[in-house]
C-alpha cells in the first residue's frame, strides 16, 4: 500500500502539531540513549508534511548536537534560511563539548551582531573556561563589554573561572575582575562568589588567601562547593591549619568537604589527623564514598600503618559489598598498593585478580609490589601480560631492576623501550643514570644526558638529581658539580648529592662549605644532610666538625639523631683512633646499639687493632644479622693480621656451619662502551692474559720505584711467593690493568669495585699512577680513590697504621 502523506489545509491546526512535536522533542531530552528515537521522530516530522518553525528546528539541532550528531545538527543549521540565536548558541556548544573550539569560535565569528545575545557570549565564554583558555576568554568578555552586552552571573562565573588558568596570575588582575563583579551587582551570588574565591585562591600571591577569606566571610549564603573551594583552596597552598580552621566552621555535614580535607592531610604527611577524621566521619554518619576510603587508605600506606590499613579493608567489606566497579576500582588499587607496600604481595596478587576491570594503575601498583619484593620474576610475568604499556610502566621495571642490582638489565630494558617507539619521561632517565651510576657507565651515560637535553628534560629535578648522582658514582665529579650549578631549581635531594659526592671523592672541607652555604641560602637540613655532612666529616679524618655537627642536629634543627647518625660519628672516632670516646659515644646512646653501630665498630677495629672491642662488636653482629659476610670477613681480618690463624680458620669453619658465603671480590671498568669485569686469579676473560703479560712488565717499573708487594693483605696462611702471586691477581689490579693497556694514551682509567681496596692494591695503584703518569679512580665500596702522580685522594686516612707503612718506600 502506498505511503499516505498527510497535508495540512489551511484550516488545520499547525500549532496544535507543533506543539504535539514540541512536546515529544521535549520528553526526548530525559532519554539517555535517545538517538535512534530522535531520528525516527525526525523523519516522521519530515514525511508528514508538516514544516518545522525556528523552535522546532532549534530543539533538533540542539538534541542532535547533546547526542554527538554533529553532522546532522551542522545539516539542519544549514539548512535553516536564517538560523537565531538559539540555533547558533546550540551548535557552538556541541562543537566545544566536542573538543572543536576553532569550529565554535567559527560559528562565532560568524555570527552577525544583531543575531548574539548574552547566553551566545556566555556559551564562548564557557567554552574557553572549560578548556582552561583564560586568554581567549576574557578576550570575548572584552568584545561583549565593547558590544554593549550586559553580562550576567553566568557570565561572571564563567570568566572568572577562566581567569583562573592564566599562567601568572597576578593580585591586581583578580581585583579587577573583582570590581567589575562587584559593579555589576553579582557579587552576592553563590555562584559568582565561589568561583571569585577559586581566582584569588590560583593567584600567587600571598595576599590571594587573604582576599578569598574575605569573600568568604562577606557571604551570606554558603553552598557544598563554598565550603570545598576554600578547604582545597587552603590545602593547595600548603595552610593545613588555615583550611582546619574553615572546617570547623562548618555547620552542615558535606562529606565532600570531609573528604577535602582528609585528603589535604593525607597529601601534607598528617596521617594521624586523617585516620582520626576519617573515624570522626564515620561516628558522625557522614556517607563514607571511594574518595574517603582512597585518601585514609593512601596515609596509611604513606604512613605505614598495615593494621589501620587492614582494618579499613575489613570496613569497607562489612559495609560497602557491593561497589559500583567504576567506584571501586580507586579503592581496589590503593589496597593492593597498602599489601604489596607491607609485604603481603600473595594478598595484593589476590586484590588484583578479583578487580573486574583493571586500569593502568592497577598494573602498575601489583608491577611495583612484585619489585619492592624483590621478585623479579613474577614482575616480569605481570610487566609481559599488561594489555598495554604505558610509560610509567616502563619507569617502575626499570627503576626496579636498578634496586635489584640489575643495572645491565635494565638498561637492556630501556633501549628495548626507545627501539620500540616510545619516547621515556624524565622519571624513566632517572631510572636509567642511576644503572649508569652503578655500572659505571660513564660514556653511556653522557650519551643519556644528550638525549635528556634533546628531549628538553634539562630542567627536571629527578632527572638532574640522578645525573648529578651518576657523574658521582662514575668518577667524574667535576661534572656532577657542573649539572649542580645548572640546576635551575635546588632541592634537598640535589643539596645532599653534591655533598655526599664532594666527601666521597675526598673532598672533605669543599663538603662542609657546601653544606653551611645549603643552611645560609634557606634551605633546611634533614636527616639525609647530616648523614652526608658527617660521611664527609668521616672521609676527612674532620673529627671536631663532626662533633659540632652531631650536636647541631637535635639542638639547632630538632632532628634526633638515629642510629645510622651515631654509627657516622662512632666510625669518624673510630677511624681517627679515638677508640675511647667512641665507647663512651655508644653508652650515652639514648637506645640500644643496633647492627650499624656494631658494624662501624668492627671497621674500626679492624683499622686501628683494638682486638678486644672487635671482638665484642663481632659477637654482637653474630646474634643480630649471623648470615651477614662482612662481619666473618672482617674478624677473620683481625685475627689474621696478628697471625692468630687457628682463629682465623674457626671463623671460616664457622661460617661454613652457618651456610654463609663470602661475596666474591670483582672490579669492572668501561671501555669503549662495553664494562669489563674482572674477578680474582681471573681467567676467563678472554683478554686477561695480555693484561697478565703488560702488569708483569709494569711491575719491574714500579719495583724500581720502591714498590714491594706487601704479603700481609693475603689472609691465609702460606708462603711468601704464593702470597705475591695472590696479590698480584686481585681484582682491581688486573681492571685497572686492562685500563691502561686499551683506553687512549692520557684517558683516565676509571675502575670500580664491590668491596674495600686492599692496602697492598691501594699502594700499588699510588706506584702505578707515578709509573705510568696517568690519573687512576677507583670506587671501592666506601669511597673513591683518586691516584694522580703517586698520591691518593684519601691521603691514605682510611689505611689502617701497618697499611701506612707500605707508603714509606714511595715517599723515601
Amino acid at each position: 500500500m502506498p505511503r499516505t502523506v498527510l497535508h495540512f489545509s489551511v484550516s488545520s491546526d499547525v500549532r496544535a502539531i507543533a506543539s504535539r512535536y514540541a512536546a515529544q522533542l521535549h520528553n526526548l531530552s530525559a532519554v539517555r540513549h535517545r538517538l535512534p528515537l530522535l531520528r525516527a521522530l525526525h523523519a516522521r516530522i519530515l514525511t508528514s508534511g508538516f514544516v518545522p518553525r525556528a523552535h522546532i528546528l532549534n530543539r533538533l539541532i540542539d538534541l542532535y548536537a547533546k547526542s554527538g550528531d554533529l553532522h546532522s545538527a551542522n545539516r539542519l543549521f544549514d539548512s535553516s534560511p536564517l538560523p537565531d540565536a538559539v540555533a547558533r548558541t546550540s551548535l557552538l556548544t556541541a562543537y566545544s563539548n566536542s573538543g572543536l573550539l576553532p569550529l565554535a569560535r567559527q560559528v562565532f565569528d560568524e555570527t552577525p551582531l544583531w543575531t548574539r545575545d548574552t547566553v551566545f557570549y556566555n556559551a564562548m565564554i564557557s567554552a574557553y573556561s572549560r578548556a582552561s583558555y583564560g586568554l581567549p576568554a576574557v578576550s570575548v568578555f572584552r568584545e561583549m563589554l565593547r558590544d554593549g552586552f550586559c553580562p550576567d552571573d553566568y557570565t561572571y562565573t564563567s570568566i572568572l573561572s577562566a581567569s583562573a588558568s592564566i599562567p601568572d596570575l597576578t593580585i591586581h588582575q583578580c581585583q579587577l575582575l573583582h570590581c567589575g563583579v562587584v559593579k555589576s551587582g553579582a557579587e552576592h551570588r553563590v555562584s559568582v562568589s565561589n568561583a571569585l574565591i577559586a581566582l584569588y585562591f590560583k593567584c600567587g600571591a600571598s595576599d590571594g588567601m587573604v582576599s578569598a577569606r574575605e569573600v568568604f566571610d562577606r557571604m551570606v549564603d554558603k553552598d557544598e562547593l563554598t565550603w570545598t573551594t576554600m578547604v582545597v583552596g587552603y590545602v593547595r597552598r600548603g595552610d593545613i591549619e588555615g583550611a582546619r580552621l574553615v572546617f570547623d566552621d562548618m555547620d552542615e555535614r558535606f562529606d565532600v568537604v570531609w573528604n577535602a580535607m582528609i585528603s589535604g592531610y593525607a597529601q601534607h604527611g598528617l596521617f594521624l589527623e586523617a585516620l582520626e577524621l576519617f573515624r570522626r566521619m564515620h561516628l558522625c554518619n557522614i556517607p563514607l564514598d571511594e574518595f574517603s576510603y582512597t585518601s585514609t587508605i593512601s596515609a596509611c600506606v604513606n604512613a605505614g600503618f598495615f593494621k589501620q590499613g587492614k582494618a579499613v579493608h575489613a570496613h569497607i567489606i562489612r559495609v560497602e559489598p557491593s561497589f559500583e566497579p567504576e567506584s571501586a576500582l580507586p579503592v581496589e588499587n590503593v589496597l593492593v598498593t597498602l599489601y604489596s607496600n607491607c609485604g603481603k604481595v600473595d594478598v595484593a596478587r589476590k586484590l588484583f585478580d578479583g578487580i573486574q576491570k583493571k586500569d593502568h594503575v592497577s598494573w602498575n601498583a601489583i608491577l611495583t609490589g612484585y619489585l619492592n619484593s624483590g621478585n623479579i620474576h613474577d614482575a616480569l610475568g605481570i610487566f609481559n601480560a599488561m594489555p598495554s604499556k604505558n610509560p610509567l610502566a616502563w619507569m617502575v621495571m626499570i627503576s626496579g631492576f636498578v634496586h635489584n642490582g640489575l643495572a645491565e638489565e635494565s638498561l637492556k630494558l630501556f633501549n628495548q623501550m626507545r627501539n620500540e617507539g616510545l619516547i621515556p619521561c624524565d622519571y624513566t632517565y632517572a631510572g636509567t643514570f642511576a644503572a649508569c651510576g652503578e655500572l659505571g657507565a660513564l660514556e653511556h651515560g653522557r650519551q643519556l644526558h644528550a638525549q635528556l637535553i634533546r628531549f628538553g628534560y634539562e630542567s627536571s629535578n629527578s632527572a638532574g638529581n640522578a645525573l648529578l648522582t651518576m657523574y658521582a658514582k662514575c668518577g667524574a665529579v667535576d661534572e656532577a658539580d657542573l649539572v649542580f650549578l645548572e640546576m635551575p631549581y635546588l632541592d634537598h635531594v640535589s643539596w645532599n648529592a653534591m655533598i655526599s659526592a664532594l666527601a666521597h671523592h675526598g673532598h672533605g672541607n669543599e663538603a662542609i662549605k657546601l653544606f653551611d652555604r645549603m643552611v645560609m641560602e634557606g634551605i633546611y637540613p634533614d636527616r639525609i644532610s647530616f648523614l652526608t655532612v658527617l660521611s664527609a666529616c668521616s672521609h676527612g679524618g674532620l673529627v671536631d666538625e663532626g662533633f659540632r655537627y652531631f650536636e647541631a642536629m637535635e639542638r639547632d634543627y630538632g632532628i634526633r639523631p638515629e642510629e645510622d647518625h651515631y654509627a657516622r660519628l662512632i666510625d669518624l672516632l673510630g677511624r681517627a683512633g679515638r677508640i675511647t670516646e667512641a665507647r663512651k659515644v655508644i653508652e650515652s646512646m639514648p637506645f640500644k646499639p643496633g647492627p650499624l653501630v656494631w658494624e662501624a665498630v668492627l671497621t674500626s677495629c679492624r683499622l686501628k687493632g683494638d682486638m678486644d672491642l672487635g671482638i665484642q662488636a663481632a659477637e654482637q653482629l653474630f646474634n643480630t644479622i649471623p648470615q651477614q659476610d662482612g662481619t666473618y670477613v672482617l674478624l677473620s681480618n683481625i685475627y689474621a693480621a696478628v697471625g692468630l690463624w687457628e682463629d682465623v680458620a674457626r671463623v671460616r669453619k664457622l661460617m661454613r656451619e652457618r651456610g654463609v658465603k663470602k661475596e666474591p671480590g670483582c672490579s669492572w671498568i668501561e671501555v669503549a662502551n662495553k664494562v669489563n669485569v674482572f674477578l680474582v686469579n681471573d681467567v676467563r676473560h678472554p683478554e686477561v692474559h695480555e693484561v697478565y703479560n703488560f702488569l708483569d712488565a709494569l711491575g719491574s717499573k714500579m719495583r724500581k720505584l720502591g714498590y714491594v708487594p706487601d704479603t700481609r693483605f693475603v689472609l691465609h696462611d702460606m708462603e711468601t711467593e704464593q702470597k705475591e702471586y695472590v696479590l698480584s691477581t686481585h681484582s682491581e689490579k688486573l681492571a685497572v690493568g686492562y685500563g691502561l693497556l686499551k683506553l687512549p694514551v692520557g684517558a683516565t682509567v676509571r675502575v670500580l669495585k664491590n668491596i674495600r681496596i686492599c692496602g697492598d692494591c691501594h699502594t700499588a695503584i699510588l706506584f702505578m699512577s707515578k709509573a705510568v703518569g696517568r690519573e687512576i679512580i677507583v670506587r671501592d665500596v666506601k669511597r673513591f680513590h683518586h691516584f694522580k702522580d703517586g698520591e691518593c685522594s684519601c691521603g691514605n686516612y682510611w689505611l689502617s697504621p701497618e697499611e701506612h707503612t707500605s707508603r714509606i718506600a714511595l715517599e723515601t
